[in-house]
């Protein structure tokens, strides 16, 4: 019995074709080679491929087996010293049981295997970090790896409305590295897969998710995967297709939604969507803004203030910058001002339909805003605001 399951192995079919033989007679072939039913479970075990979990074929095959796998060398356990253990996506069970051994975890293929099919769990193996020891009993090893608790890995959850600065600030908190060190990959971003379009400029594009980073990540590949799941999102709202029909580039629905996730929530996101529009494309004698935004949000931008600041002072809204959209910027600032998540992206792209210019959150607490059409009613809905912050500590 061998341990070599190679990828012809892995290809090869299970039984041999009897026609292929010119000395078939009977029904039997003289002097045929027959693989031994072990090495046939192995063949059929290395056809089960990791999709998220660990499915196994040809589990007929073990009843018909009994215990001829009794004999496959195992270590009696429980094993020394340390071995991060990675499984990847797509890996067979033969594969796994190969880098096992490579990896002197447990003493042959076989026995893993065997013990992988007397664990009803192994159909939940997951691709990633495991810790295991040199020299384990393969039944044992099953048993770490059918726990997606044991997993070795950083959970690093990103919430939406974040700024690279404040991204960065919990990379470095959640995992080992240094802020400097995602500084560092910052100062060269066309190693991230950034967009043409966002002209170096990684600000929206560090998608808020969570995500389990392995022992072997880095900043690099970290910042990547952010980018990456960016990547994802936009597809999947058809970022590129959309903008085009709306009459936008993919960085200004990129800087839209941005500004959609500082200033909506949940559903009044569409409206939010709609007003930016108004004001950028609507004339300033129906209610309109002469093309500012008047975003406080992106002034806070341009300050350096941290998202979530409530309001600012004149001096502040009279300080000059590129994203001042109430003093001097008429449109849109020059690019996002945190990074938006889904639903921020879709609303971008689906606007409600409405004639709104303006909003005013009435409740910090709740979020519940108003959107009125013309400027009176705007100062209608800040006589409410102004009620609310008498009786509120949020203001």
């Amino acid at each position: 019995m061998t341990d070599e399951y190679d990828a012809d192995h892995e290809s090869s079919p299970l039984l041999d074709d009897p026609t292929e033989d010119s000395s078939y007679e009977g029904g039997r072939r003289r002097g045929s080679r027959r693989r031994s039913l072990p090495g046939c479970l192995a063949v059929l075990l290395a056809l089960a491929v990791i999709a998220g979990g660990v499915y196994f074929v040809g589990t007929w095959a073990v009843d018909k087996i009994g215990d001829q796998f009794s004999s496959a060398e195992d270590y009696p356990g429980p094993g020394h010293g340390k071995v991060t253990f990675q499984v990847s996506k797509g890996d067979t069970v033969a594969a796994i049981g190969r880098n096992l051994k490579a990896q002197g975890v447990v003493a042959s293929v076989e026995a893993f295997i065997d013990a992988a099919n007397g664990n009803p769990d192994s159909n939940k193996i997951q691709a990633g970090y495991f810790p295991l020891r040199k020299e384990m009993a393969s039944k044992d090893v099953v048993e770490v790896l059918v726990d997606p608790g044991n997993m070795v890995k950083a959970t690093v959850t990103i919430p939406e409305g974040l700024r690279v600065e404040d991204t960065v600030a919990i990379l470095a908190k959640k995992t080992k590295f240094k802020k400097a060190a995602f500084e560092k990959m910052l100062e060269d971003p066309g190693k991230l897969g950034l967009p043409d379009y966002a002209e170096g400029n990684p600000e929206g594009y560090l998608f808020p998710a969570t995500y389990d980073f392995g022992p072997d990540a880095t900043p690099e590949s970290m910042l990547k995967a952010m980018v990456t799941r960016w990547r994802q999102a936009a597809d999947d709202a058809e970022l590129e297709t959309k903008s085009q029909e709306l009459g936008y580039s993919p960085q200004e629905i990129m800087t839209i939604a941005s500004l959609v996730q500082a200033e909506g929530r949940g559903k009044d996101m569409p409206k939010i969507a709609r007003v930016i529009y108004n004001r950028l494309e609507g004339p300033g004698d129906k209610g309109g803004t002469n093309g500012k935004l008047q975003i406080d949000a992106t002034v806070a931008y341009g300050l350096g203030l941290s998202p979530g600041s409530t309001e600012l002072t004149q001096e502040q809204l009279d300080t000059p910058t590129p994203y001042n959209t109430r003093l001097n910027v008429v449109g849109l600032p020059p690019g996002p001002i945190e990074s938006p998540g889904d639903e921020a992206i879709e609303a971008a792209l689906n606007p409600a339909d409405g004639p709104w210019y303006y909003y005013v959150t009435v409740d910090l607490a709740t979020g519940e805003t108003r959107f009125y059409e013309d400027y009176d009613g705007f100062l209608e809905g800040q006589a409410l605001y102004k009620d609310y912050c008498e009786t509120s500590d949020r203001c």
